[in-house]
């Protein structure tokens, strides 16, 4: 018995702009909308699957009239989700000095050193940026002496 929240293996048995029809055995078959087919974007459904593929899903709603829909991308989320984690290495706590800063030329220098260039670089950026916009802001350059053509 087919229930919401399970998940089914089946074929794909007809392909549609809108999604795809899976037979799922038992004389039965669902719809898995264009949306539910894979977490990304898909803009052309036959890019991502095609009539005769075998597909894994889940089945998120029987309607009323006993209609199935199905998703893909569920399925997959739930897959990913069942797999065992890799074990993480008990460590203390993380120091300042350990972290990569993006500074690799500064890799020797200690903590306050490496922020105290931090602060130096922005500063003189910052500089840069207020004297491109005061530029900007007087016209950036003068039109005396400039010809007619």
């Amino acid at each position: 018995m087919i229930s919401v929240g399970s998940i089914v293996e089946g074929t794909v048995v007809s392909v549609m702009p809108f999604g795809v029809f899976v037979d799922i055995g038992n004389k039965q078959s669902g719809l898995v909308h264009i949306s539910e087919i894979s977490s990304r974007y898909v803009k052309d459904i036959n890019e991502c699957i095609k009539k005769g593929d075998t597909v894994k899903a889940k089945v998120i709603k029987i309607d009323d009239a006993g209609k199935i829909s199905l998703s893909i991308r569920q399925a997959n989320e739930e897959k990913r989700e069942s797999r065992p984690r890799a074990e993480k290495k008990e460590r203390g706590p993380i120091r300042p000095a350990e972290i990569d800063w993006g500074m690799s030329e500064s890799s020797g220098l200690s903590f306050e050193d490496k922020l105290s260039r931090f602060k130096q670089d922005s500063d003189e950026k910052m500089q840069t940026l207020r004297r491109n916009n005061d530029s900007k802001r007087s016209g950036g350059y003068s039109r005396k002496g400039s010809h007619s053509f």
